[in-house]
């Protein structure tokens, strides 16, 4: 599982999404990110599901290694549609025992949560998978360059970050690491319960956090011994530039963000529920 986590990674090949601007595709996570908890109803749902199939279509990232990345987080998905399911209040009930109840509502919602929760990793996965570290900090940093004007430290930002991200793989790949070391010497991660569990937790963390403190000591020594002072009269090697498929990806996206931002308004689902209302009605 640990291994499964596909944030943070880079996924090389030759698409359309890789040689965009990485200013477009920040603009593009944050964007989808907004109308994911924006839509409303199945013509919402409908619309976001083609664009990210599009996305990942002309990505050129084998979507069982995108789906990969979910299994890390299936424990956080039932949680969520559990509370939904058991926790929503209606009068429109399905089932009851006791204290317990699920109602049409909760359903509705808990379906509607697991969805996003879906869409929010894979949007997100579909950005650093796309973009190299390198890209990822000339972007952040170019797209904050206005807070300069307030004395904001936009440059080590960015770097912190770029870095922040590029080290969760290593840190998965550190920890998948200790794991086969530790069950080589007996250790059982597996067996038991959740005390048990966390238990056997502590001969893995902290080896795992001694290794990240080892990791950034190293690259504090590398960037002073290469005289990195900051962002400061600092020059790039590939400046970026806006492109033509970069104007018209702005266009695609700010077109997409009015097209969820109306289906909120109509919503197709009451629509259907009001057909088939009259429908009875009429029988």
């Amino acid at each position: 599982m640990i291994r499964d986590i596909t944030i943070g990674q880079y996924y090389p090949a030759d698409s359309l999404i890789h040689r965009l601007d990485p200013r477009v595709k920040l603009f593009g996570t944050m964007l989808f990110l907004i109308t994911v908890f924006s839509f409303r109803g199945i013509a919402g749902f409908l619309l976001i599901t083609v664009f990210l199939a599009g996305i990942i279509r002309l990505s050129k990232v084998p979507f069982r290694y995108m789906i990969k990345g979910l299994k890390a987080i299936w424990v956080l998905m039932v949680i969520t549609a559990v509370f939904n399911l058991f926790l929503t209040n209606s009068p429109n009930i399905i089932w009851q025992w006791k204290w317990l109840r699920i109602t049409e509502e909760g359903v509705y919602t808990a379906v509607k949560m697991v969805i996003r929760l879906i869409y929010l990793i894979l949007g997100t996965s579909m950005m650093t998978l796309t973009t190299t570290p390198n890209e990822l900090t000339d972007g952040l940093e170019k797209s904050l360059k206005p807070l300069q004007a307030i004395h904001v430290p936009v440059h080590e930002i960015s770097m912190m970050m770029a870095i922040a991200l590029r080290f969760i793989p290593i840190l998965i790949e550190e920890t998948d690491k200790i794991m086969r070391a530790q069950m080589a010497r007996g250790a059982d991660f597996e067996s038991g319960n959740l005390i048990r569990k966390a238990k056997a937790m502590i001969p893995l963390l902290v080896p795992l956090f001694v290794a990240a403190f080892r990791r950034a000591n190293d690259l504090a020594m590398a960037m002073e011994a290469r005289c990195y002072r900051g962002g400061a009269g600092r020059t790039k090697m590939k400046p970026l530039k806006y492109a033509t498929q970069d104007r018209l990806a702005y266009l695609t996206l700010l077109a997409f963000l009015a097209a969820v931002l109306m289906l909120r308004r109509f919503d197709l689902t009451d629509v259907i529920v009001k057909c088939f209302s009259i429908g009875n009605r009429a029988n």
